[in-house]
């Protein structure tokens, strides 16, 4: 009797920015510039890891699945917000809420585990040397990468469901710039423990696993960097290592701020500046970090522009 009471909400309204109506055309300003700069970075690394024989490797190859997910990921959250600084309007159908839900967590998913291959690929290059073209083989990297956009799939769509069959009868204000599980359990009504509870721990085995397993291989690849004999060539192998434990620490050093930190720390505008730490810096900052720290991609990007 009582869920017959209950009205459903038929559409969220995202709050974003709202508490900042004067700086709306700045913001917009600001995260279009940020969004424009991902879509050429990214986009510029991927033309240039398919055209360029220098890079026809596993290593760029992972890069360049890399940079399609970064524009993926931000092509979720960043677009929809820019027409709400833009119009003003803010709703989202609640099917609507619900598919950005679902593809943010799972490009955030498949990110945390291209990152690991990626670790696992510098862990062979350089600790095994020898079996490396063996070992890392196109057929075994198409599987690596298909294997990091699709295992996160069946359990996020589970839980995509779970959330969205809560009972959401009353506030239809979401206070954050795009939907997240988290915002979300605050406007449903009833107890929702149990998937909040399920919802941390999927959070929690995808991002600390694949930490874990990056941090094993650097381990390993450190060790053997140091052992060897040429100055030269460990300059080397620290060079091509450190552009992807830059990217790792942006990537979870930001994600775990928003997600680890205390309820009871969070404020509501701290909260939505990490938010867009978190889906954006990695993604800005990529090119750039791989870009003027590569020089196979500067030898690249200057045949580019010779031509």
């Amino acid at each position: 009797m009582t869920r017959h009471n209950l009205t459903t909400v038929g559409y969220f309204i995202l709050l974003g920015f709202s508490d900042l109506p004067k700086l709306q055309g700045i913001l917009f300003v600001i995260f279009l510039s940020i969004y424009i700069s991902i879509l050429i970075g990214n986009g510029l690394l991927i033309f240039l890891t398919k055209i360029d024989p220098g890079l026809q490797t596993p290593m760029y190859f992972f890069l360049g699945n890399f940079s399609f997910l970064e524009i993926c990921y931000t092509s979720v959250t960043l677009p929809r917000m820019l027409a709400d600084l833009w119009t003003q309007k803010r709703t989202i159908s609640f099917l609507a809420c619900a598919v950005q839900t679902f593809f943010f967590c799972i490009f955030a998913v498949a990110e945390s585990l291209l990152l690991a291959v990626m670790a696992y690929d510098r862990y062979v290059a350089i600790c095994k040397p020898l079996y490396y073209p063996l070992i890392m083989n196109h057929k075994v990297c198409v599987q690596l990468v298909v294997a990091s956009w699709m295992l996160g799939v069946p359990v996020l769509i589970q839980q995509t469901y779970q959330i969205f069959s809560l009972n959401f009868c009353g506030p239809n204000k979401i206070n954050h710039v795009f939907c997240d599980g988290p915002p979300l359990f605050k406007l449903a009504c009833g107890d929702t423990h149990k998937i909040e509870v399920s919802t941390y721990l999927i959070t929690y085995v995808f991002a600390l696993i694949p930490f874990l397993l990056i941090i094993a291989s650097y381990v390993k690849v450190i060790t053997t960097i140091l052992k060897l004999p040429s100055t030269t060539g460990r300059s080397k192998a620290f060079s091509t290592c450190f552009s992807h434990l830059m990217v790792v620490g942006l990537f979870y050093g930001s994600g775990s701020i928003v997600y680890l930190q205390p309820k009871s720390s969070h404020s509501k505008g701290f909260v939505k500046i990490l938010a867009l730490i978190y889906t954006t810096v990695t993604s800005m900052f990529n090119p750039l970090i791989y870009s003027l720290r590569n020089k196979d991609v500067i030898a690249a990007l200057r045949k580019l522009l010779q031509k």
